[in-house]
Order: C-alpha cells, then structure tokens, then sequence
C-alpha cells in the first residue's frame, strides 16, 4: 500500500483559498519544486542560492504590481558615463520623450546611462531594479527611496526583472554588461524564448559604437553562417531619439500582442487585415507556416477560458518556429495596414 506524502497534504492545504485554474497549478508546481529541492539534501551553497532567488524575485514581482498594464521600456547602457557626454544627454531625452507618451523608464537604478533615464523620465515614471556590487552605493538619488525601487542579488534574476515588464528596449554604448545584457535580449528574441520587441541600439551623432558592433555581427556572424542575415531585423541602430522613440511606440500601431496555442501563433491586431491585405500577407509570409495559410481567426479557446484580449482581431497560422527576424518583419508589415 502506498503512503501518503505529508507534503502532499501541505501543499494542498497552503492552496485552499486558491480557485482551480492555472494559477493554482503553477502554485502547486511551484511549492513542489522547493520541497523537492530540500528533501534532495543540496549543499548549503545551493539552498542558499534557490532561496536568495525565490526571495528577490518574489520581492520584485510585488513591486511590479503597482505598474500592472503601464507601458514600459527598459533603458541600458554604462554605469561611467558622466552628465557632460553626449551619450547621457541621449538618454535622458530618449527617456523624457517616451515618458510623455505614457511610457515608464526601467534602468538597473545605478549612476550613467541608468540615472540619466532616469532624470528624463521623472521619478514617478521610474522604476530601478539594482545589482547588490561591492564598488556601487545603492540606487542613484532619482529612486532611492522609492516604492518603485528593488535591489538584487544575481544578475541572472535582475536580468529577468529588467526583461519580463518590459514592451520596448533601448541600448545605449556600455562596458561588458551592457553587452551582456543586450545580446541576450537580442538572443531571447532571435530563439523566441522572448515575445517580439522593438529593441533600439542608440548611438550619437559622430560616435558609432553600436554600427561598429553590427559591422562585426554582419562581417562575422552573417557571413560565417552563424546566425541568418534576417536576423539583423530585430533590432534598429540610430543616432536620433526621435527615431528611437518612433521605433518603440510605432511597434504597437497595429500590433498589440501574441500568444502560442500548441504549435498555432496567434497575433492580435488593432485592426483586421482586409481580404487583399490578408493574401498578400499569405504571399509575402507563406514561408513563416508549417503547414497551412495565414487566416483571421476568432479567439481560441484558451484565449477565452483567460479572457485574454478577446476585443482583439486576429490572424493565425502553424508556426514553423524559426526566422524569428522574419516574424518581426511580419509584425512591422500588419503595423503599415
């Protein structure tokens, strides 16, 4: 006879104000995921690790709540830039911009690039997610202090808080991090571990730091065969925060957003193709399909049981599930409609 597992019973009774659904699904897959974790008996080292993680990240989905259905853009670039570089005042007017359009300004919350965003956005429209380091002092003045404001320990788990809130990127020059962080961005987005984005790489007039890097992804990544030249399709380099900003907003003119169901991709749209819109979108996208046609489609099932922008036009299709570039150019195609 099979004994009951205590921990079965825990579980079940921390969930029982939870209604059934997916919430408390992941609930009851999250609370056994930590208790198989201790009952592996790890080594102080990794206890600490999961538990430091699980805390900050839960820290910062708390602190993300107050925003919930805000707009926002994640702003990178170097911690040394100083106020008197060109660089800063690009993106505490890149930033400002947005910010009047109803946008709030995400940085990592240190001095540079990150208080320069920071400044041209206004405190109540920014949002600091800081990396604990032994050679930095907290948040810069513009969010210490505030609600809005959360400090981590792993830059794995920063990286995710910097990424998942966010609907636009802007990368400004910086150091290793920077390019850390932007190429994993760029990274999520080409495997599609990343829902599309407009991602911006702003440089200054006179200063191509971010066309030298794409001179060496296109003469040393597209020409080797290490990555498909449409893939320079996800992001924009420009040296005019009008442009930038154009960038950011301009994605979501028609597009909204997108969703999987099993191996079908389902785009939702302000506004529904025509007839002819719709075949030459069949003519010019066919390639993108596993099997079938792109058709306008009513919401599915899944987007109804979650009532998941059902007010939304729709077109679908079996996604082949590579030439992410392609599917931003898709994107950019529906936003011209």
């Amino acid at each position: 006879m099979t004994t009951a597992d205590p921990a079965d019973e825990l579980i079940t009774a921390l969930l029982a104000d939870l209604a059934p659904g997916a919430n408390r699904r992941y609930s009851q897959q999250l609370l056994r995921a930590a208790v198989d974790i201790v009952r592996q008996r790890p080594q102080t080292l990794d206890l600490k690790i999961a538990a430091a993680a699980l805390e900050e990240m839960g820290d910062a989905f708390a602190m993300f709540v107050s925003s919930h259905g805000v707009p926002k853009v994640t702003i990178f670039g170097s911690a040394r830039t100083k106020p008197e570089d060109p660089l800063y005042a690009a993106a505490r007017d890149v930033a400002h911009q947005l910010a009047a359009q109803g946008w709030m300004v995400i940085t990592g919350a240190g001095p540079g690039i990150m208080q320069a965003g920071m400044e041209g956005a206004g405190r109540e429209n920014s949002i600091g997610v800081s990396i604990r380091l032994p050679f930095e002092q907290g948040a810069n003045s513009v969010i210490a202090g505030d609600t809005k404001y959360v400090s981590m320990k792993y830059f794995f788990t920063r990286k995710l808080m910097l990424v998942k809130e966010s609907k636009g990127f802007v990368c400004l020059p910086g150091g290793f991090g920077t390019l850390d962080e932007t190429f994993e961005l760029i990274t999520l987005t080409q495997t599609g571990k990343g829902l599309p984005v407009p991602i911006v790489l702003l440089d200054t007039p006179g200063d191509p730091y971010w066309e030298t890097v794409d001179e060496f992804i296109r003469e040393q990544l597209v020409d080797r065969g290490l990555v498909s030249a449409a893939d320079t399709n996800l992001y924009l380099i420009t040296d005019s925060c009008e442009v930038a900003v154009n960038e950011i907003v301009g994605f979501y003119r028609n597009y909204d957003s997108l969703r999987y169901v099993g191996d079908q991709i389902i785009i939702r749209l302000k506004r529904a193709p025509s007839v002819e819109q719709l075949v030459a979108i069949n003519e010019q996208f066919g390639r993108l399909c596993k099997s079938g046609t792109i058709v306008a489609s009513e919401p599915f099932e899944p987007e109804k049981r979650e009532n998941d922008r059902l007010d939304l036009a729709r077109i679908s299709f079996a996604f082949a599930k590579h030439g992410y570039g392609d599917l931003r150019e898709l994107i950019d195609y529906c936003n011209s409609l």
